[in-house]
């Protein structure tokens, strides 16, 4: 294996993990506020990536304007199923949170499905993306470049926000207990929409990128997506922010490695990844960056 191979496949690894991170990201602050591992954040990310389809198809809309409105929209979807799925069971047992989150996968799935057909839609890449970048012998495409970029710059940004601001603050509070803040005259619910709001828009960014990565969008791209993100949560350390981001840059490597290094081990490229996982859970059941939720958060 020579270093000209090793360096494009580590390249290649990094963006597909940044898609993952950037996913990541969502369930872990989720989980880290409610303890509820929201399964229909996977499908706020398809969700995204449909509506960006849309604004470029339907409403003939430039990729930058698509790709504010899918943001937007996803956002609105997002807080939208807090209020309307998540807010009412807020003091039930987390099984029936858990149950709902499931159903509201269900429903997203479902409604896409009706919206758009269940036949696999075309994502019509801008010509900019498309662009070839020889560097030595290593051979780079604009998205390789810009993805890892922009999740390192919106996983600052975000670190920045829980660490140097009030509502960052209020977040870190909330979650250690809930109740004791409510108590301090902090109103939980709006501190939890600014959570939905990150995490959705956040997953909205992932979906773009991997439409444009993998231009073939169906109803469904959510599930095996949002299990390796949630994954990735999981092995960097569900609850860190920073820990998520490490496991979606671990798993994206894995799951390119395996595929370029062992090629007749490439159809169990997804086993693989959730071998190694459990490896990790096995040697350090937090994941690599977990944290004591009696002492921290993100």
């Amino acid at each position: 294996m020579d270093i000209a191979t090793l360096l494009q496949q580590l390249i290649n690894g990094i963006s597909l993990g940044s898609m993952y991170a950037l996913i990541a990201i969502g369930y872990t602050m989720v989980y880290g506020v409610l303890r509820l591992i929201n399964f229909a954040h996977a499908d706020i990310m398809m969700v995204g990536a449909f509506a960006t389809f849309f604004a470029m198809d339907s409403l003939q809309s430039g990729f930058v304007v698509a790709t504010f409105f899918a943001i937007i929209f996803s956002i609105l979807i997002g807080v939208l199923t807090d209020k309307v799925a998540y807010k009412p069971l807020r003091h039930s047992p987390r099984i029936s949170l858990l149950i709902t989150a499931i159903g509201v996968s269900f429903f997203l799935e479902n409604i896409v499905n009706v919206t758009f057909g269940g036949t696999p839609k075309s994502f019509s890449v801008p010509e900019f993306f498309d662009t070839i970048i020889n560097v030595g012998s290593t051979i780079l495409t604009p998205t390789v470049i810009i993805v890892p970029v922009v999740t390192l710059i919106l996983l600052s940004l975000l670190l920045f926000i829980l660490y140097k601001t009030k509502y960052g603050m209020a977040i870190r509070a909330l979650a250690f207990d809930v109740k004791t803040v409510s108590l301090m005259g902090v109103d939980a619910n709006k501190i939890i929409m600014i959570v939905f709001i990150i995490g959705s828009s956040l997953a909205a960014v992932g979906g773009i990128f991997w439409a444009i990565n993998y231009p073939v969008l169906t109803p469904y791209m959510g599930l095996m997506i949002g299990l390796k993100a949630f994954a990735a949560a999981v092995l960097g350390g569900i609850g860190s922010v920073s820990g998520a981001v490490l496991g979606g840059f671990i798993l994206g490597f894995t799951e390119v490695a395996v595929v370029a290094f062992f090629p007749e081990l490439g159809a169990y490229k997804d086993a693989i990844a959730f071998i190694f996982l459990i490896l990790v859970l096995v040697i350090k059941p937090t994941g690599i960056m977990g944290i004591d939720f009696e002492k921290s958060r993100f």
